[in-house]
């Protein structure tokens, strides 16, 4: 687990990003729950930090596709690919997320 940041840090509506092995995870608070997902949109460059949340939902700042943060899943065009979704852990009032992630729009 790679450490993100304190959870005071963090309140909601808010993202905070770690860089690591595999590229740019953004972890956001929506609406006190943490989800982490690649913060690269899978239609073209843009950081999904950099997007709009509204519930569990990022939608990315270029051509406005939406993502579920709960699966990975685009809600609609123009991106068609899943983000890779990752666990995050709160201890000692630190907020973790793994190192690997744990589904690419899989829904689990």
């Amino acid at each position: 687990m790679i450490e993100v940041c304190r959870l005071d840090e963090l309140p909601p509506g808010e993202v905070s990003v770690v860089k690591t092995a595999h590229g740019r995870i953004a972890v956001f608070n929506a609406d006190g729950e943490l989800y982490a997902v690649d913060d690269r949109c899978t239609h073209q460059e843009a950081y999904l930090s950099d997007g709009w949340l509204e519930g569990c939902l990022v939608e990315c700042p270029l051509h406005a596709s939406n993502f579920d943060l709960r699966t990975g899943r685009p809600t609609g065009p123009p991106a068609t690919a899943p983000v890779r979704v990752y666990a995050v852990e709160v201890r000692d009032g630190l907020v973790h997320v793994s190192a690997e992630p744990t589904a690419s729009g899989s829904g689990t």
